[in-house]
């Protein structure tokens, strides 16, 4: 069974239901707080990404150059298309 962990720099590691990393992990973690649930199905989940993406490209302080998307299902690993070229705009 896939499992996700989080392994910090000192090599504390503790599992996750979901993760992000860096910078991204300011903007994106509230987002995944909100809207993520144990029942998720992958449309649902493509969504959510769209909606961190989204809140990347308005507020990260350096040039947002997209995401690579790897899912990991019971068929194993495998990279999904993201198209994202639409521009975002700040309210």
């Amino acid at each position: 069974k896939p499992e996700l962990y989080w392994i910090d720099y000192l090599a504390s590691c503790a599992p996750v239901p979901y993760a992000a990393h860096g910078y991204a992990q300011y903007y994106c973690l509230s987002i995944l707080d909100k809207h993520h649930h144990s029942d998720i199905s992958f449309e649902q989940g493509m969504k959510i990404l769209r909606m961190c993406t989204d809140e990347l490209k308005r507020r990260l302080p350096v040039d947002f150059k997209g995401v690579l998307v790897k899912v990991v299902d019971k068929n194993g690993i495998r990279e999904e298309p993201y198209v994202d070229e639409k521009p975002v705009y700040a309210p």
